[in-house]
């Protein structure tokens, strides 16, 4: 999930916004809570494009581990994420995958790492680092999909933010679209994720959404902007919690299977 990641190309600024006003009836139909804790591991790459060719192959061993995983409950869903939209030091690549507790995740980091090869010149030549996320919501439709869209938005609250401001805007705003989002078919997963091991300052948080194909893209996007000029103050509710300047997308290519 580039999770540095998870698909609508004028960015998730707009929708968690819009939901303010765009959906009032879905929120009043169905009571938003917080679920158990889901935690993701998400190890990214940054691969020199001479060594792309040799993704595949170093990812499979571990594929095979982590779909074992899967298999005896270790883990709830796992991945991997080729960037479309490159930066000038940001992940080429990513693998990731997700549990409902931190020792399953320990657990598949370990067998991972022995499992992959000490020698792969894609490996030892690439700028590699980690984040460990925690999401309290997040929904997804059981099943493999390769060749999927992931986009991913993160943000940061403002100093001024009290504690129980994202809680609000997941519940009240982002949930509710994403929700819907997911019972019309246009994703395949969403989450929010804030980070469990704090590698980046605190107050970081990442609307992560795994759309099937670029026509979805489209599809939300298009709905989006036909909320924004129905209700063009609710971009403010959401401004008004989060500070821009924090602001960043991604866009990956993703290969993703949920239980």
């Amino acid at each position: 999930m580039t999770r540095n990641l998870r698909s609508v190309l004028v960015g998730l600024y707009g929708l968690a916004a819009l939901t303010l006003c765009a959906t009032p009836a879905l929120a009043q139909a169905q009571e938003i809570k917080p679920k158990p804790p889901m935690y993701s591991y998400v190890a990214n790459w940054q691969v020199a494009r001479a060594n792309w060719g040799d993704v595949d192959k170093m990812a499979a061993p571990v594929s095979a581990v982590l779909q074992k995983a899967l298999d005896d409950g270790t883990l709830v869903a796992y991945g991997d994420d080729t960037t479309l939209v490159h930066t000038v030091d940001g992940a080429t690549n990513d693998t990731w995958w997700s549990s409902m507790s931190m020792a399953g995740i320990v657990k598949v980091l370990e067998q991972a790492r022995a499992a992959t090869d000490p020698h792969s010149t894609a490996l030892n030549s690439a700028r590699h680092w980690d984040h460990l996320w925690v999401s309290r919501y997040y929904n997804w439709k059981p099943g493999s999909k390769k060749g999927a869209y992931t986009y991913a938005s993160d943000y940061k609250l403002k100093e001024t933010a009290s504690n129980d401001d994202l809680d609000n805007l997941c519940q009240r705003l982002i949930v509710p679209m994403l929700e819907k989002l997911l019972a019309d078919g246009h994703l395949i997963e969403y989450e929010i994720d804030t980070l469990a091991v704090h590698t980046e300052a605190p107050g970081e948080f990442s609307i992560v959404m795994i759309a099937n194909s670029p026509e979805d893209l489209d599809t939300i996007r298009a709905g989006i902007l036909a909320s924004g000029k129905d209700h063009p103050l609710a971009i403010q509710a959401f401004g008004s919690a989060t500070d821009s300047n924090g602001h960043r997308d991604e866009l990956a290519r993703t290969n993703a299977i949920f239980k």
